[in-house]
């Protein structure tokens, strides 16, 4: 019994060093920053002088009436949708054909992760060129990035291109621990594919879409570099992010407390949903 009790607390030890590298990074990096952020949100300030002058609640106040925040909400929602949607349905088709361990579906499925160690700057300004002198040399078509209605979908396939990738390998490991007995049992029991995959597989690899899903959600509700760089927020402001709305009232505008309130915001409003989904997500888990 004592044996049993001195595994255990080794096992458990053991696991918290593992967590502990990162518990640091985020701690430093993440968490302190952001409550550090909370009392300059309180302030009127530039960003660089040493003059603030408090202002309580006003800038919260000021952001939830401002017309531009409810046009970058709008648009990163949008851009996210497009975004999760496309990485999760690429990613697990891709999955679904390459889930075999050969030697062609090793290449294969290096040649899909590459685009994921790329930068994002890089990809944003590949799909630059692809849209407007590509498209438009072959097709005749213009480029998506100066379409108001289609510049949304159009940075979200840059970002699909880039991360579905990185949703395949999670769906691949997902998939190899299905127990193929599983499928012989179906088989006997005149089950198809179809109705395997959706009776089997499906509930089997909750844990992948759980993790695929909070990834890209948060990812996509952060968005900054793609339209950074692909667009600058155009055209007018139909690409421009939350991030990007940050960004602009701390460095460009010098408002540097309103924009770390809308900071606090984003962060809060983030942590929420993600809490959420993977809340949703986890309780539609099987264990095997």
């Amino acid at each position: 019994m004592k044996w049993n009790m001195k595994n255990s607390t080794k096992k458990k030890l053991c696991n918290v060093l593992f967590l502990l590298p990162a518990c640091i990074v985020f701690f430093v990096f993440v968490l302190i920053p952001f409550l550090e952020g909370i009392p300059l949100s309180l302030y009127e300030w530039d960003g660089y002088s040493d003059t603030k002058t408090f202002v309580g609640i006003s800038n919260y106040v000021s952001i939830v009436k401002d017309g531009n925040l409810l046009e970058a909400v709008g648009n990163t929602f949008e851009f996210t949708v497009y975004y999760l949607l496309g990485c999760n349905v690429l990613g697990l088709m891709l999955a679904l054909l390459m889930q075999k361990t050969t030697r062609l579906n090793s290449v294969l499925r290096t040649i899909f992760f590459i685009p994921f160690v790329l930068s994002m700057i890089l990809a944003s300004f590949m799909f630059s060129y692809i849209y407007s002198d590509v498209f438009y040399g072959i097709f005749g078509i213009k480029s998506f990035l100066g379409n108001m209605d289609a510049v949304n979908p159009a940075i979200a396939a840059i970002a699909v291109w880039k991360d579905s990738g990185y949703c395949m390998i999670i769906y691949i490991a997902s998939l190899t621990m299905v127990p193929g007995e599983y499928y012989e049992a179906a088989k006997i029991e005149g089950c198809g594919r179809i109705q395997s995959f959706f009776r089997i597989t499906m509930p089997l690899i909750v844990p992948a879409f759980t993790a695929n899903l909070t990834l890209i959600l948060a990812w996509g509700m952060q968005a900054f570099d793609y339209q950074m760089a692909a667009t600058g927020g155009g055209p007018g402001h139909a690409s421009e992010t939350i991030g990007m709305y940050i960004y602009k009232n701390i460095f460009v505008y010098h408002n540097a407390g309103y924009g770390q309130a809308a900071g606090v915001l984003l962060t809060a409003g983030l942590a929420f949903l993600t809490m959420a989904l993977t809340g949703v997500l986890r309780r539609k888990e099987v264990e095997l």
